[in-house]
């Protein structure tokens, strides 16, 4: 074994874990394991920044430019208020909701498509009287079985696609192709989702549960006119450093202040909302000059234009993540106050300050109106969803937006021009006609993705140039005694396993040398193990980590970690047990 070998070797078995298990992102695993190997000189500067060339990942780069025209012009808004409606049964609910979100997801990234769809599913529960954790991972499954449809569907597609046209330009697939076996695939999944899927979730408390009663986490006073404490600043009055509270807001006279700096003066008649427990409250009877408040409604349960209550899904790339609230500055960083943290649908108690946040926790924010828009595309937060006072898109050139995709559409489908090339025009198109700001096209750029795929090409170029992807292809023969069926169950059985673990670029791209290795050693036809490579990819419904759309429903809906086992370990059953007939039949080895 050379001493290329070894090392490619062993910087790609350390990645897998690296990415796995620590909160590192995996665009820095990806691009730190590639400078190790550049700099090692197993591969050369071509193969280490070919990645940065491939069509693929430019036609992943300019459909988020698409997307996020959609998304502001509100195009994905105007749908989900033309389809939800009022079913009269649960089944018809989710034949509303999965449906549209499964074909939507066929030609759209599923993130915004989820993204867009929690807020209105949570309200759409509400009114329907159906518990929102029964809609919500079946929401997440169904963008994910409708990403298998086309070669649009989902980024590992198009990177996947890619690679195949660099390495057999003949076998350049059209855009409807997988479709052969995507179609039959969603059908089934959506068919177990509707019928069985939602009945194998046990009873579970949301997060918008834990947060409907204010009082319970929520503590109001007022400045005594006659007190002390008038004309004081906040930090004057000792209220900036309170052991267990936080100061939030002032309803000052039908005005409220929101986000209080220490500089705030009080006035007589001030009256101070705080976040924090009721046994706190004691702190704030020992303050000369507060007096308990005397009003019955709560001031979070009114709406004021200088404020806005805000759902916020913790990301698992948050640099909040592991720290304590109050050690980490959250108020100073993002402009917003933490009013109360629900995780798993129950609210954490305790001390708010001395919380540590993790993945998937649901915030929920006091901001000023302005936070929405500045941390909507922020990589802190999975999710950010408005309470009060929300404002309805412009939906004036959503027809324009939807009109350019479908064009973008045809003249892939129809071989007009290549992919990249339609997505290059339709990007610049949207651009052009106001669909979308350069502003808003650079927030919908998700840059980890896309430094992700990037990277991911450097490793799979050291294992081919190294020999180590021939020398595993020939393992991995042994294993499936030369038999190409059985080398597909493998090449399936891998993938899946590794997308659930790390990122399904990186699993597709680092294991797709590997697996062309074998298909060319035993001279069959590589088409069936490239598409079992998309579909496996795909194939994320174990865990809440195997994918994005899965870790934005895990909080809202109150989800365990059991219960993507207990969904998703049926589904992924059928979804193999229909796509691995299938892909031989139409692409034959």
């Amino acid at each position: 074994m050379s001493f290329d070998v070894v090392i490619t070797l062993s910087v790609v078995i350390a990645v897998f874990p690296l990415m796995a298990f620590t909160r590192i992102g995996p665009d820095i695993v990806l691009l730190g394991a590639l400078i190790l190997l550049l700099t090692l000189g197993v591969i050369d500067t071509g193969e280490a920044l070919g990645g940065f060339s491939n069509s693929g990942l430019f036609t992943v780069a300019f459909l988020y430019v698409m997307v996020a025209s959609i998304r502001e012009t509100g195009g994905i808004d105007l749908i989900i208020r033309h389809v939800l409606g009022r079913p009269k049964t649960r089944g018809g609910a989710l034949a509303r909701l999965l449906l549209p979100v499964a074909s939507l997801s066929a030609f759209l990234n599923n993130t915004p498509v989820v993204a867009t769809y929690i807020p209105a599913v949570l309200g759409w529960s509400r009114r329907l009287n159906i518990p929102s954790h029964r809609l919500l991972m079946p929401l997440s499954f169904a963008s994910i079985l409708g990403g298998t449809v086309t070669l649009f569907g989902t980024s590992t597609n198009l990177v996947v696609h890619g690679l195949l046209t660099d390495r057999y330009p003949e076998l350049a697939m059209g855009l409807f192709d997988i479709a052969w076996v995507g179609v039959p695939v969603a059908i089934v999944g959506l068919a177990y989702l509707m019928l069985l899927g939602h009945r194998l979730l046990p009873q579970r408390r949301e997060a918008a549960q834990a947060f409907e009663n204010p009082r319970e986490f929520t503590i109001e006073m007022e400045v005594d006119p006659n007190g002390s404490l008038v004309d004081k600043t906040v930090e004057e009055a000792g209220l900036r450093h309170l052991q267990e509270l936080f100061l939030v807001e002032i309803d000052r006279g039908g005005n409220v202040v929101s986000v209080v700096g220490p500089g705030e003066r009080l006035k007589g008649g001030d009256r101070l909302v705080f976040a924090g427990t009721s046994t706190a409250a004691v702190e704030l009877q020992q303050i000369r000059g507060l007096i308990p408040s005397r009003h019955g409604e709560s001031s979070l349960e009114k709406d004021f234009k200088e404020r806005r209550l805000v759902e916020a899904v913790v990301s698992d790339q948050c640099q909040f993540v592991g720290k304590r609230i109050r050690d980490g500055h959250f108020r100073t960083l993002y402009g917003a106050a933490v009013l109360a943290v629900c995780r798993g649908g129950e609210r954490v108690a305790g001390n708010l300050g001395q919380v540590r946040l993790q993945p998937s926790d649901v915030l929920l924010l006091e901001a000023r109106p302005p936070f929405i828009e500045r941390h909507r595309q922020s990589r802190d937060f999975l999710l950010i969803s408005q309470l009060n006072g929300s404002a309805r898109p412009v939906h004036e050139k959503a027809w324009l937006a939807w009109s350019i995709l479908v064009g973008v559409i045809a003249l892939a489908s129809f071989g007009v021009m290549s992919m990249m090339n339609a997505a290059m025009l339709g990007a610049l198109l949207v651009l052009v006609t106001g669909c979308c700001t350069v502003s808003a096209a650079k927030r919908g750029m998700d840059t980890q993705v896309l430094l992700t795929i990037a990277a991911s090409f450097g490793l799979g170029a050291a294992l081919e140039s190294s020999g180590a992807a021939g020398m595993l292809a020939g393992k991995a023969l042994g294993f499936a005694d030369d038999n190409p069926w059985l080398l597909l169950l493998g090449t399936y059985l891998l993938v899946a396993l590794l997308t659930e673990l790390v990122t399904n670029n990186a699993a597709a791209v680092i294991i797709f040398p590997i697996v062309m290795a074998s298909a060319e050693s035993l001279g069959v036809n590589p088409m069936p193990f490239v598409v079992a490579v998309m579909f496996a990819a795909s194939s994320s419904f174990l865990t809440p980590i195997g994918y994005q759309t899965n870790l934005m429903v895990y909080g809202p809906g109150g989800y365990r970690f059991g219960d993507y086992l207990r969904v998703g370990g049926l589904l992924n059953l059928l979804v193999a047990a229909v796509a691995l007939p299938l892909i031989p039949l139409f692409w034959p080895f």
